[in-house]
């Protein structure tokens, strides 16, 4: 407390029925007094707020910690009293401690670009392994939290330090994680780390990440409203770290892949995704931050931080509606494949149950990756026969044209047969 300060101080905590203790100090600032007082959270920005009101502002030394454990009865009831005036977010933290938990989640430059490239490289490794587990490893190291936290509270608290910081940090990670990336996967590849002529549509790393639909979307909005609630909650931000990272360190991968091996298609759809995943992302955080009443410290900032706060919000929402229709398209085509596959496999289980001797054994249907979609490029249907007998005549023509008449599409059919011998 300043010199001077002391009585207003005291008796703003007194009016508020707070318990304290004050020390005398001595020090080489005009500081007077320190007092310790401890509040439940959802007290602490309605009391620095209170004391701001009677002029202890930054002439003195404010320190916000974490206590364990606090065992008074008459905290007991500040406690109750606090949580029954903000029943609505009771757990929510003041906004000093929300804008210093993201200053701590941001590292330094130099590791932070370092941290980037490492769960980079990973996560094409994993990819090109084809293994969830080593995918998952990159997410972990992945420091992506932070700067996507950062653009959102630097708005709503008209902090521009903090938002140009956010912005930029997150351009920086793709900036370096990409050619990253793209760089591993061409070394990898030049030196037959994985076997020459690999078909990469053929991993499930990959192709799940070339077709990005209304699901991903929904992901990425989880992503964001979970990065936000655990900030403003003081929860762990940890696992919420790898949920972020999980929406967007692969797909990452999935461009610097595609880069390397010059497949326009998947740098397009895996391009798509990322983007998609990081405007979802900050717009999903920057609603519950404003949602939840957080605000600048100086109210002449409100007017200023509420018109900054909505135009990011109208810009974030144009460009998802225009990324959705990528997404709509994707979404429909999935939706038609699968319903053409289904109706296939009607068409040729049914065609088969009317031949004797001859027993469907696989459906299978070969894919070709369009820019954002795959689509059925052929049907190999396996079926078998007894050792000896002749295989039935003209079943590839007939099931083509079954399934032409049936779904109004032409696929080619390749029909093949397999001799199975029963003992006994």
């Amino acid at each position: 407390m300043p010199t001077g300060k002391r009585g207003t101080v005291l008796e703003t905590l007194d009016s508020l029925d707070i318990e304290y203790v004050v020390s005398e100090e001595t020090g080489s600032r005009n500081i007077a007094a320190v007092v310790e007082f401890p509040l439940p959270a959802s007290a602490v920005e309605d009391v620095l707020d209170e004391l701001r009101e009677v002029g202890v502002d930054e002439e003195a030394i404010t320190v916000v910690i974490e206590a364990q454990t606090v065992i008074s009865r008459k905290f007991d009831a500040l406690k109750d009293r606090y949580e029954e005036a903000n029943k609505e977010d009771p757990a929510k933290i003041a906004r000093e401690e929300l804008v210093a938990t993201v200053d701590g989640l941001a590292p330094d430059i130099s590791t932070y670009v370092v941290m980037s490239i490492i769960s980079a490289i990973v996560a094409t490794a994993g990819i090109l392994l084809d293994s969830p587990a080593v995918v998952v490893g990159s997410m972990v190291i992945a420091p992506l939290i932070g700067p996507a936290m950062a653009t959102s509270v630097g708005s709503v608290v008209a902090d521009r330090e903090i938002f140009v910081r956010g912005v930029t940090r997150q351009a920086i990670g793709f900036g370096v994680a990409i050619p990253a990336a793209a760089l591993f996967a061409l070394f990898a590849k030049s030196v037959n780390l994985v076997p020459p002529g690999i078909d990469l549509l053929a991993i499930e790393q990959v192709s799940g990440r070339l077709s990005p639909d209304f699901l991903s979307l929904a992901v990425a909005l989880g992503a964001g409203v979970a990065g936000a609630l655990s900030l403003s909650t003081g929860v762990s931000t940890a696992l919420v770290g790898v949920m972020i990272a999980a929406a967007l360190i692969p797909p990452t991968a999935v461009i610097g892949i595609g880069i390397a091996w010059a497949m326009p298609q998947a740098v397009l759809g895996a391009s798509v995704l990322v983007l998609v995943n990081v405007l979802s992302i900050n717009l999903a955080a920057l609603l519950v931050l404003w949602y939840e009443g957080y605000q600048p410290e100086d109210w002449f900032q409100l007017s200023e931080a509420r018109t900054a706060t909505l135009k990011r919000i109208a810009v974030l929402a144009v460009a998802i509606a225009a990324l959705s229709v990528f997404l709509g398209a994707t979404t429909l085509a999935t939706y038609q494949n699968a319903t053409f596959e289904d109706q296939v496999q009607t068409e040729v289980e049914g065609t088969l149950a009317g031949i004797e001797d001859a027993e469907l054994l696989e459906v299978e249907f070969k894919h070709r990756q369009t820019l954002l979609y795959r689509d059925v490029d052929s049907v190999v249907v396996s079926v078998g026969v007894r050792a000896g007998d002749s295989p039935p005549e003209g079943l590839a023509a007939e099931l083509s044209t079954r399934i032409e008449t049936e779904t109004g599409q032409s696929v080619p059919i390749e029909v093949r047969y397999l001799a199975i011998e029963r003992a006994g």
